[in-house]
């Protein structure tokens, strides 16, 4: 009985590619031809329609707009020898639903929802379809809608334009055949991703939720600046210190609204909280600048939100899973060891300076440098030393540095510019962590000093650490080594990946978003190639 019924079927179909030839209405033909094949291939039924090479070219064709799909569509067919996706013999499967109720939602996921001829998929989901789009079509439209979703929430922008902007930090490699697998077999992942994106990008994402709702309750009232006195502090009183207690609660740096313009106790705990959250200077005192930086639009908040959760679409959610890894975040001027999941050591830190910026990278610690010599670069020999010799004869010797093989180096020392220690790891632009005997520049809140090397605070206690079981290498060897008298070098037997990453805004542990200021300048730009419509 089956086979009689699709031999009719092969019949029926027979006539209508008769009447659509004479028709001239070639590719109505070959579509038709594909749901016949597919009918009498499928066993269950399952596969309403076949594609192939020439129905996807004239597809977009038909939708040029989506063109730049094209590539990642024709590769989901291929791997599934050109059998529909998206239909069972009851229609569009539901998966489809949830698909098309997610992309409705990018909002949600910071991103903006642009994706060309969304009237025409719009009809695919009414409940009573009116639309005149073919089976064909409705199939491609879907695959299209997949992709573009795909692009938008698990890659991120294109990975030259990534390259561009100077972020060299090993970039995910994601297959939409494969994400599609694992999806069509649980499309609860779909909504629990945490397998495809870096673990920061959803605790970014219930921040953004937060600062949208606090923008949408209009709270977010400007703080009177007028009539300042330098600075308030425990026990002053004024309508000012009112509306800081108001903003506060609203952040959460206060657990509630007293809504007294006291400056107390409780309001001094909300204001060290909003501080630390802020990388300030972490003092009782309420300042112009303290204002000011309150006084910041909520908008911007949320752009700044949004432009971080993008750089971690770029990041494998493997990066951060080894055993031991060193993660520094320039922004922040701080530095992260963190050993079986659990922060061993974080450290104060300066970067490169607006004019020799901090690369963006991650490699492997291999070496740890104790008491080094400073190999000065080229540039520096040229733009500082040279003019600095002319004016001081002795400045070499004054200054504990020797010419070496026609360069100059600062022999070891408490003076030396690396300190007693430093942290090697290869990369092409000859950047390390080091010790520094300028402690005192940590105390400031702005932290871009150097020429592009990492200066850290607590560089002794990271050689320890690294070297806390390494027997070869007990505390007193340590010790002796950073006295300054010799370098002495030491060979790591486990290499410890470090990154060195870019992110203005970033939720810790504890659950709470911390903002960074822009220190080289880097979120509008994303920010303007985030939101162009061929970003994706």
């Amino acid at each position: 009985m089956r086979n009689f019924v699709v031999s009719f079927v092969i019949i029926f179909f027979g006539f209508t590619l008769a009447i659509v030839y004479r028709n001239n209405k070639e590719n109505e033909m070959v579509k038709a031809i594909a749901i016949a094949l597919s009918l009498q291939k499928s066993s269950d039924a399952k596969s309403v329609i076949l594609i192939n090479s020439a129905i996807i070219a004239d597809f977009f064709k038909k939708y040029p707009d989506l063109k730049k799909y094209k590539s990642d569509v024709s590769a989901l067919y291929k791997k599934r020898n050109y059998k529909s996706i998206w239909y069972d013999r009851k229609g569009v499967i539901e998966f489809a639903n949830l698909l098309y109720s997610k992309v409705n939602l990018l909002d949600e996921e910071g991103v903006a929802s642009n994706l060309a001829y969304k009237d025409k998929i719009d009809g695919i989901f009414k409940e009573k379809r009116t639309d005149d789009l073919s089976p064909v079509d409705t199939e491609l439209l879907l695959s299209s809608l997949y992709v573009f979703y795909a692009k938008k929430v698990f890659q991120g922008i294109d990975t030259k334009k990534i390259r561009e902007i100077g972020w060299f930090l090993p970039l995910k490699n994601l297959s939409y055949e494969n994400l599609l697998d694992s999806l069509l077999v649980d499309p609860k992942l779909l909504s629990k991703n945490e397998k495809q994106l870096f673990g920061q990008y959803y605790k970014l994402r219930e921040a953004l939720k937060k600062y949208r709702q606090i923008e949408k309750n209009g709270d977010w009232n400007p703080i009177t600046t007028d009539f300042l006195p330098k600075e308030y502090n425990l026990g002053d009183s004024s309508k000012t210190i009112g509306q800081i207690r108001q903003r506060l609660a609203i952040t959460g740096d206060l657990k509630q609204n007293s809504k007294s313009n006291l400056y107390d106790k409780e309001l001094m705990e909300g204001v060290l909280n909003y501080k630390k959250r802020n990388s300030m200077k972490m003092d009782y005192s309420i300042t112009s600048m303290l204002i000011q930086r309150m006084n910041t639009p909520i908008e911007k908040y949320i752009k700044a939100i949004i432009v971080n959760m993008e750089r971690c679409r770029w990041i494998a959610p493997e990066m951060t899973k080894a055993d031991e890894y060193i993660i520094i975040n320039i922004p922040s001027f701080k530095l992260i060891f963190k050993k079986n999941g659990k922060k061993e050591l974080e450290s104060a830190v300066f970067v490169g300076e607006t004019m020799n910026e901090t690369v963006i990278i991650s490699s492997n610690v291999t070496q740890i440098v104790f008491s080094p010599y400073w190999n000065v670069p080229n540039s520096i020999i040229e733009n500082e030393l040279v003019p600095a010799m002319s004016r001081e004869k002795n400045y070499l010797e004054a200054h504990n540095m020797e010419w070496n093989n026609g360069k100059i180096r600062q022999k070891p020392g408490e003076k030396n510019a690396l300190g007693l220690v430093k942290f090697i790891f290869p990369n092409a632009n000859d950047i390390y962590l080091h010790d520094t005997p300028s402690k005192s520049l940590f105390e400031s809140e702005y932290r871009a000093y150097s020429h592009g090397c990492i200066n850290m605070s607590k560089a002794k206690e990271l050689a320890l650490l690294l070297l806390k079981d390494d027997p070869d290498w007990p505390i007193e060897r340590i010790n002796d080594a950073m006295k300054g008298g010799k370098e002495t070098i030491c060979i790591l037997k486990k290499k410890i990946p470090i990154h060195i990453g870019y992110f203005t805004t970033w939720v810790n542990d504890s659950g709470e978003i911390n903002f960074y200021n822009d220190v080289y300048e880097r979120d509008d730009r994303l920010a303007e190639l985030l939101f162009s419509d061929d970003s994706k």
